[in-house]
């Protein structure tokens, strides 16, 4: 109780926080679980169901399919955007020119700060079959045009390249802050050692860098199964049974169909399955131990 008054102006400044999570976040959680649960209707009665939302969810063969193109696409983007951001951060470390090393962190971080809907939209347009820069340069070499975003065996690599393409620089930043904390004294006791260049990447840098790994890893994690804004954007009936993904399907269910009982109840179950991955990759990768 003492500590309570002795912080009372702490505690009230953190009310309107909590009030805004309690609003904005955990109130419509709530509700959604308790629609999940319910034949809902915007007018009229809304009996509880049970799990029959869970079971329509789990027994339609649309959600599997989705289920499989999000575990495809979101295992691709999350190694992409473990792996390339690491490879940049690792060789602008080695530059010694400050001036281009800066532009190139400027050039590689601005797409992250542009929306989908921006990202997506310029993306169509170098990938038109027609107009397109991309195959301007492949018919400049001698080859056919490619519909890119028409193509079943290239739409899914294509939403692969471009959310790496995006979060490239972000991940890139978050490396090289790390980098920059790094003990120079390990450095010279390698140098002292005769270690390469490439060894000092490799026995002191990458080492260094485990914990700024771990909270990548975790990152990538959460948003394997939160895929939408990209697809929403660049997705064509086309190719739509090659990349919807599930909160296409919540999408589709719950806003063009109006179903929004197994539409609550498919959004539930990736929550569930989020969860699940995070508290095995964490397990996993040893996130706690730094």
């Amino acid at each position: 109780m003492k500590a309570i008054l002795k912080y009372k102006t702490l505690y009230l400044m953190m009310l309107p926080i909590l009030a805004y999570f309690a609003i904005f976040s955990f109130y419509p959680l709530v509700r959604g679980l308790i629609i999940s649960f319910q034949n809902y209707r915007l007018i009229g009665d809304r009996p509880f169901v049970g799990f029959d939302n869970y079971m329509t969810v789990l027994k339609d063969p649309v959600f599997w399919d989705v289920l499989q193109n999000t575990i495809v696409i979101g295992t691709g983007i999350f190694v992409i955007n473990f792996i390339l951001p690491l490879i940049l951060a690792l060789s602008l470390n080695e530059v010694a020119s400050v001036w281009f090393k800066k532009v190139t962190q400027m050039i590689v971080y601005l797409p992250h700060l542009f929306s989908w809907v921006v990202v997506g939209g310029m993306w169509i347009l170098m990938l038109s079959p027609d107009t397109g820069i991309v195959n301007q340069i492949i018919q400049l070499f001698g080859g056919d045009p490619i519909s890119f975003l028409a193509s079943d065996k290239y739409a899914r690599s294509v939403m692969i390249f471009t959310s790496g393409w995006k979060e490239m620089g972000y991940t890139c930043i978050l490396y090289l802050a790390a980098i920059v904390n790094i003990n120079p004294s390990l450095y010279e006791a390698a140098s002292i050692d005769g270690a390469s260049r490439w060894h000092k990447v490799r026995f002191v840098t990458i080492p260094q860098l485990s914990s700024t790994m771990k909270m990548v890893v975790m990152l990538n994690v959460l948003g394997i199964l939160r895929m939408f804004d990209q697809i929403l954007v660049m997705r064509n009936g086309a190719i739509a049974d090659k990349v919807d993904v599930v909160m296409m399907y919540t999408y589709q269910k719950g806003i063009l169909e109006f179903n929004i009982g197994p539409a609550t109840a498919a959004g539930f179950l990736i929550i569930f399955a989020t969860l699940v991955i995070s508290f095995v990759t964490r397990a996993l990768i040893r996130y706690d131990e730094g």
